[in-house]
């Protein structure tokens, strides 16, 4: 499947989930990254008008779990969250937030992946570390 068609089966996949609720949309892919795009509006931002750090959050497991995704057996196994930080390094108000996730680790049991998010400026906003346990379907 070419990556245009794997974006848009990607975005597709999200309806009626809180990503799409949060506007997040998928912009890249390969097998060493996964890339996403996130509005800074009236979704994702807290009551003082700046980038919640809970919708950086879900950006950055939304990009990390679908990263993880890609290295998986999807017949036979699932990937689920299982540890997420986040450092919230710079206020955004506006435009959108962009997120790449990168592989740190990618095991058989345990994925453990990077995720930067920036601003429309290419600003460092937020970096996160996701951790996946890869399960077998019962």
């Amino acid at each position: 499947m070419d990556k245009e068609k794997a974006l848009e089966k990607m975005n597709a996949f999200s309806a009626n989930t809180m990503v799409e609720h949060l506007g997040i949309e998928f912009t890249d892919l390969s097998p060493e990254h996964v890339c996403g795009k996130m509005p800074v509006d009236h979704r994702t931002v807290q009551p003082y008008g700046l980038l919640h750090g809970g919708a950086s959050a879900a950006l950055a497991e939304t990009l990390g779990s679908v990263a993880g995704g890609m290295h998986i057996d999807r017949d036979n196994q699932w990937i689920v969250g299982v540890e997420i930080n986040c450092n919230h390094l710079k206020s955004a108000t506006d435009g959108f937030v962009h997120g790449k996730a990168t592989p740190i680790k990618i095991g058989k049991k345990i994925h453990v992946w990077n995720i930067e998010i920036k601003n429309d400026d290419g600003d460092m906003v937020a970096v996160s570390r996701l951790t996946l346990a890869v399960i077998h379907k019962r």
